[in-house]
């Protein structure tokens, strides 16, 4: 029998089960982000955290943007699934998230939470980067192979074959509620 969609559109419901299972179990912990709040006075900036690796500032006339990643941690239940703490600080606050990243080769993901929601992201490392999907793959650079964190995604899809990512696969977000 013919496989009725394109290559590209194969649904892989069993790569994603792990996934979802511990998404369920974590949809709290991704929708509130921690805010530092200053008092008045004060530095509005928290002291930057021990391993933080930028890898993103963006000046704007509101001032400048800095993303980076630490304490990443693997997941014991869920191979290749990993925790990191997302640091996004302007100049009037930080927000420290934690997120979930696949690593898998058949499901590379990025699960993270805002504004009250949820949101998976499947990536497709060594594909096409746009301004939409460069963060997550900055983030997903930096925690399943952190000697390329920083770099640009978009010079890293040879690398992204050689490491077994076909570059073929779909993107897709799923929104999902939080609360």
């Amino acid at each position: 029998m013919l496989n009725p969609l394109p290559p590209t559109l194969t649904f892989r419901p069993r790569s994603l089960l792990p996934l979802v299972l511990v998404l369920a179990a974590t949809l709290p912990a991704l929708v509130r982000a921690e805010a530092a709040a200053p008092a008045a006075g004060e530095d509005a900036r928290k002291p930057r955290p021990p391993g933080l690796v930028i890898l993103q500032e963006k000046v704007s006339m509101a001032g400048t943007q800095v993303i980076g990643v630490f304490a990443a941690a693997a997941d014991p239940s869920v191979p290749g699934l990993w925790s990191v703490r997302v640091w996004d600080e302007r100049r009037d606050q930080v927000f420290v998230a934690t997120d979930k990243v696949s690593c898998s080769p058949d499901a590379p993901m990025r699960i993270t939470g805002q504004g009250g929601q949820v949101m998976m992201r499947e990536l497709n490392p060594g594909g096409p980067i746009t301004p939409a999907n460069r963060l997550d793959h900055l983030i997903w650079w930096a925690v399943c192979h952190p000697e390329q964190a920083g770099r640009d995604p978009a010079g890293l899809a040879v690398l992204a074959r050689s490491l077994g990512y076909p570059g073929t696969l779909p993107e897709r977000e799923q929104i999902l509620p939080g609360r």
